[in-house]
Parts: structure tokens; C-alpha cells; sequence
């Protein structure tokens, strides 16, 4: 059904799985789109993006162009833990070619600082 891409895994860059019957073209905007639209939902209490905090560890589209996202927070009780999915969900939503979005919550492996990227940590001056 699906197939992992060729690119390199990092944990705050997740590969973007796709189905065979998503042509080259197709998947490349839907990613490019797809990553655009998270980097628009920020963890209010902090000054980066989910995508760059490496708070979204999976993403994959189907042949339906359904998208399904797995992805954590910075911390179990985080006070938007019930709203955070779905602005999650929002925002991908609004991608152009998106049939549907779930987003899963999970904490396996729990998140940490060795996830974030270069550019949210110098957002957070964490050098």
C-alpha cells in the first residue's frame, strides 16, 4: 500500500510514506504542501513549529490522498494536548488535493530536545 521514500530519516524531518498510485509530481507538491501547513501550527507556549520542535514522527498518504499523522508533544500534560490535533488537523485539511487528515497522538519514544532542528533551536536560543 504504501512506500517509505528514498530520503534520509531524521527525527524532526519524518520520511512522508506514500502510496504507489501517487505519481512523482504529485507527491512532491503534497509534501511540499503538506510541511508548509505544519510549520503553520506553533506550540503557544513556545516560539517554533511543531514540524521543526520534531514533534511529528510520521506521516503518510494513501492512494485516496487520505493522510494520516502521528505525532507527540513536548510534554503528556501539556495544556493543549486535546487541541493541538486538531489544529493539526485544521491545517493540513486545508491542503489543496487532501481528501482527509487523522492525526494520532502518541508518546512512544517520548519526545526530547535531540529532536528539534537546527532552526528551532536557534528560535529558542538552545546552543
Amino acid at each position: 500500500m504504501t512506500e517509505a521514500t528514498d530520503a534520509p530519516f531524521s527525527p524532526n524531518r519524518p520520511a512522508i510514506d506514500f502510496s504507489k498510485e501517487l505519481s512523482a509530481e504529485d507527491y512532491d507538491r503534497l509534501t511540499e504542501d503538506i510541511i508548509a501547513a505544519l510549520k503553520s501550527v506553533y506550540d503557544p507556549e513556545i516560539p517554533a513549529d511543531i514540524y521543526e520542535l520534531g514533534l511529528i514522527y510520521r506521516v503518510e498518504i494513501d492512494e485516496s490522498r487520505f493522510v494520516n499523522i502521528d505525532m507527540t508533544l513536548t510534554a503528556p500534560g501539556c495544556p493543549v494536548a486535546g487541541e493541538m490535533p486538531l489544529w493539526v488537523e485544521s491545517a493540513v485539511s486545508g491542503v489543496q488535493g487532501i481528501a482527509g487528515v487523522k492525526v494520532n497522538m502518541v508518546f512512544d519514544p517520548p519526545w526530547d530536545q535531540s529532536r528539534m532542528s537546527e532552526e528551532a533551536r536557534v528560535a529558542l536560543d538552545m546552543w
